[in-house]
């Protein structure tokens, strides 16, 4: 008799071993707001680089509720993948170390990927958007312009939906295969509008109609019984919930991006 066919371990997605793997500090990033452990998880011979943020590690925040940012990224990561676009690294909610906390995959972002400039003109160039002015020193100031890319447009509507306050230029990492990751999520879904992006070059055009559907979807999946609903539920509050159907709402019936509110500084500071 033949000797039985081995059946090989079945590969884990890497959500599943960000969550279930060791995670094992290797070193800490020391220029981060909060704490921000460089590590690796491993599992069944499967092993990915990866960000973990404690909880305790929070710096309290006036606007947000203490020890809820890294369900906040989760809740990004997860709003992210039901738009298909794929946008934000694979985010999990786990214990570790330092106790509770998120888990990301390492992006190692390509440098020389041009997204973001300093101008001295008064309008961008062919294949750029405007952003604003910035003051350079000595009483100058140059235009400050992000690249017409077709990435960064899906980031700008995410962003919108998920009502990022703080999306700067270093949170764009744009990876080998060309594909474009946006990090750094703990400031999103609050109730009131925080919208505070470097992405304002399509403020106040059409949304193209790839995003009008994207948003379609994400309406039918964040209603009272959808998938993604009962995912955000254990994630963020019910309250804070309520104010991403809106948004959702709001950019259907407008068609539009989003324009700066007046009420909110418009882009973040420092803005990379």
């Amino acid at each position: 008799m033949s000797a039985p066919e081995r059946i090989p371990p079945r590969s884990v997605t890497t959500a599943e071993l960000l969550a279930r793997g060791e995670l094992t500090v290797r070193g800490q990033i020391r220029d981060a707001s909060n704490a921000v452990l460089h590590c690796s998880v491993s599992h069944d011979g499967q092993e990915v680089l990866c960000v973990y943020k404690p909880v305790r590690g929070e710096r309290p925040l006036w606007d947000f509720p203490d020890g809820t940012l890294a369900q906040r990224e989760v809740a990004a990561y997860e709003v992210s993948e039901a738009t298909g676009w794929g946008l934000v690294p694979p985010t999990v909610l786990r214990d570790g170390p330092y106790g509770e906390g998120m888990c990301q995959l390492w992006i190692e972002g390509v440098p020389g990927s041009e997204l973001l400039a300093l101008v001295d003109a008064e309008e961008p160039e062919p294949g750029w958007k405007a952003i604003g002015l910035a003051e350079v020193g000595e009483g100058r100031t140059a235009l400050l312009v992000h690249a017409d890319d077709e990435r960064l447009r899906r980031l700008a509507v995410l962003d919108a939906v998920i009502n990022n306050a703080d999306r700067k230029g270093g949170h764009l990492l744009p990876a080998e295969d060309g594909r474009l990751y946006g990090i750094d999520h703990g400031v999103t879904f609050n109730t009131e509008n925080k919208l505070r992006t470097l992405l304002w070059g399509w403020a106040g055009e059409p949304l193209t109609g790839e995003a009008v559907d994207v948003l379609k979807g994400l309406k039918e999946t964040l209603g009272p019984s959808g998938a993604l609903a009962r995912r955000l539920a254990v994630l963020i509050t019910a309250a804070e919930l309520d104010a991403t159907r809106a948004r959702v709402d709001a950019l259907l019936d407008s068609g539009k991006h989003p324009e700066p509110s007046g009420e909110w500084p418009a882009i973040p500071w420092p803005p990379v």
